[in-house]
């Protein structure tokens, strides 16, 4: 991931929910037709064999709370 991107996810992980609202609209607004034409493709055997992992793998269903995450803030 680029540092750009990884700048982006920081910012929008620390603001309010109205405030990522409003980037997922100018987002949905400025990038609408380019997401239009993304094709769906068949999973592929890697694909494949993860999910079936995560079915099997009882600790694939378990989740941690946002409030027990330390959030890295270099």
């Amino acid at each position: 991931m680029t540092a750009v991107k990884e700048k982006i996810i920081d910012a929008v992980t620390v603001m309010s929910d109205d405030d990522a609202e409003k980037i997922w609209e100018h987002i949905i607004k400025k990038f609408t037709r380019s997401w239009e034409n993304i094709e769906e493709e068949s999973p592929d055997a890697i694909d494949i064999q993860m999910l079936k992992d995560i079915e099997n793998d009882s600790e694939c269903h378990q989740f941690t709370k946002e409030d027990d995450i330390v959030w890295d803030k270099d």
